[in-house]
């Protein structure tokens, strides 16, 4: 135990390629890239998921992805973690690891978004309403113009 992390971290500083990038460039969080740099596997979402978050770092850094994959395999069996094989183990770890603060940050976000939502249908509402309203308005001015200039109309002509 050791060499896998370790050696993992020193292949990518070598090729001067950076976490972040790797996380921008495989859609994985750099919380799970430095756990399996640190080789804490317990702490990545396991089974099959794992395998892919080593298969997309190591063709990010340049590495070959099946050398790497065995090697993680290999490592996290020393760990007593499970290969893949175990969904239950799976599911249960992807619980433990996400993150709770998230879901009260994402309740605030969601109801400030239905209230935004709100705010601007009422407003499209109004803004409908009010356009509408002015348009019944000249409509009606300009049918009773009409109306009046029609009834007004014969007794001009009749005089000529």
């Amino acid at each position: 135990m050791g060499n896998f992390g370790e050696e993992l971290r020193r292949e990518r500083e070598s090729r001067g390629v950076a976490l972040e990038t790797i996380s921008e460039k495989t859609k994985v969080i750099t919380r799970y890239l430095t756990a399996l740099e640190n080789e804490k596997f317990e702490a990545l979402p396991g089974g099959i998921l794992s395998k892919g978050i080593v298969r997309g770092y190591a063709r990010t850094v340049g590495l070959d992805e099946t050398v790497w994959v065995e090697r993680f395999v290999t490592a996290s069996r020393e760990q007593g973690q499970a290969d893949g094989g175990d969904w239950s183990a799976f599911v249960q770890n992807v619980g433990k690891t996400r993150d709770r603060s998230l879901g009260r940050r994402n309740k605030g976000l969601r109801k400030a978004g239905i209230g935004l939502l709100f705010l601007v249908l009422a407003g499209g509402g109004w803004a409908v309403w009010h356009y509408m309203g002015g348009r019944v308005l000249a409509v009606e001015a300009q049918q009773h113009a009409v109306s009046s200039a029609a009834t007004a109309a014969p007794s001009g002509t009749a005089s000529q």
